[in-house]
C-alpha cells in the first residue's frame, strides 16, 4: 500500500519539464505601475501599507522535517531600472540545491529578529554589507513544503557594494529587472501530482543572453506576493 504521508526528502524532478497548467494566467492582471517601481515609490508603499491579502502563504508539505524559522532578504539595487539580486545555490546543499533563491537562511538564536537574520545571511552568503542596505519592511510569512517558515525582508541596496559570494553556498549572483518580475505576463503556474495530491507553483523564467534564469517555487511565490502587495 502506498503512503501519502510526507517523506523526509522532497521528490527529485526538473521543474522546467512540468507543464504550465491549462487556464493559468486567464485572470487579466496589470503590471505594477512604473512609478511604484522606484526607490521613492517603494518607500511610499511600505510607509503607507494598504490592506491586502497575500496570494500564497503555505505550500503543501514535501517532508516530515520539523518547522524552522527563516528569513530572506529581497535586495533591490537602486539603479535607473531597479534590479533584484538573486543567488544560484550550489548543487551539494541539503535543501533547495541548485535553485535560484534570495540570500537568507535559518534565524539563529543570536539574531535579534528576522530582519537581523536576513541581513546577517546576506553578508555571510554574498558579502553584502548592511551599510549598503535600507530595509523597507517585511512581507507576510511564507511556509515552504520543506517546512521553512520564511519572513521576506524587502530592502533597497545602494550601489557601490562589492559582493563576495560564499563558494560553499552560492554558485552565482545576478540581477533581474524588477519591472520584469512585477509584470504578471511573465508569471507561469505549473502543477503535477505527487503522493495523490496536486502541487502547484509559479515560475518567472528570465532570459539573460544565452542563460535562462529559471525562477520558481518559493522564490517565485514570494515575488508573486510582492506583486500583490504593490498592486493592492
Amino acid at each position: 500500500m502506498s503512503s501519502t504521508a510526507p517523506s523526509r526528502h522532497p521528490p527529485a524532478f526538473d521543474p522546467r519539464q512540468v507543464p504550465v497548467l491549462p487556464g493559468a494566467g486567464a485572470e487579466v492582471l496589470e503590471a505594477v505601475p512604473a512609478g511604484r517601481l522606484t526607490a521613492e515609490g517603494l518607500r511610499e508603499r511600505f510607509a503607507r501599507s494598504p490592506v491586502w491579502t497575500p496570494e500564497l502563504v503555505r505550500e503543501r508539505r514535501f517532508t516530515d522535517r520539523a518547522p524552522a524559522p527563516a528569513a530572506v532578504l529581497i535586495p533591490l539595487v537602486v539603479r535607473d531600472r531597479l534590479g533584484l539580486l538573486l543567488t544560484q545555490r550550489t548543487a551539494h546543499l541539503s535543501t533547495h540545491s541548485g535553485q535560484i533563491a534570495f540570500p537568507g537562511g535559518k534565524v539563529d538564536a543570536e539574531d535579534r529578529d528576522a530582519t537581523a537574520a536576513a541581513l546577517r545571511e546576506a553578508r555571510e552568503e554574498i558579502g553584502l554589507e548592511p551599510g549598503h542596505v535600507e530595509v523597507l519592511g517585511s512581507l507576510p510569512e511564507y511556509v515552504t513544503g520543506t517546512q521553512f517558515h520564511i519572513t521576506p525582508v524587502v530592502a533597497l541596496v545602494r550601489p557601490g557594494f562589492t559582493l563576495l559570494p560564499n563558494p560553499g553556498e552560492v554558485d552565482d549572483v545576478f540581477e533581474v529587472p524588477l519591472d520584469f518580475l512585477m509584470d504578471p505576463a511573465n508569471h507561469r503556474r505549473h502543477g503535477f501530482e505527487w503522493n495523490g495530491e496536486m502541487r502547484e507553483w509559479y515560475s518567472m523564467p528570465y532570459q539573460e543572453g544565452a542563460i535562462e534564469r529559471f525562477i520558481w517555487g518559493a522564490t517565485a511565490g514570494m515575488l508573486r506576493n510582492l506583486y500583490r502587495f504593490l498592486t493592492a
